[in-house]
């Protein structure tokens, strides 16, 4: 997640720049995502990243929510891949981290946020999310 310019890419007939800021929350805004359930979310999320040609321009997990600026292809869709980044995440960390199954019926609520990012207001937005940390 270093410094990023606005790049096009291409797959075999869209040219495209579809950068996401999307954020989740765990179901009830519990704060689960802690004591390396954070850093395991966090290769989770690069892992499926990685499978579906997806970027992380930047992300940040807080103990109750998560935070990221992604670019995904257009054809694949934001939808498809926070659904698969919330699925698997969910099976993993709950077979791993006891906690993520006893104080929740389900790890993520269903609902999700999601904007487009466009060129100019897009360190804007990656400086809200590395900020976080900081709040």
């Amino acid at each position: 997640m270093s410094e990023y310019k606005v790049t096009y890419k291409s797959n075999r007939n869209v040219v495209f720049s579809c950068m996401y800021h999307v954020v989740w929350c765990p179901k009830y805004r519990r704060d689960v995502l802690v004591n390396g359930a954070d850093a395991r979310l966090k290769w989770i999320i690069q892992q499926v990243c990685s499978e579906t040609d997806s970027e992380i321009l930047e992300m940040e997990v807080m103990p109750d929510h998560v935070h990221l600026l992604v670019e995904v292809d257009p054809q694949f869709g934001v939808h498809h891949l926070v659904k698969l980044i919330k699925g698997r995440s969910s099976r993993l960390l709950r077979q791993e981290f006891r906690w993520c199954r006893t104080r929740l019926p389900s790890l993520w609520t269903n609902s999700y946020f999601v904007s487009t990012v466009g060129g100019a207001p897009l360190e804007i937005v990656k400086q809200y999310i590395e900020q976080q940390k900081h709040v």
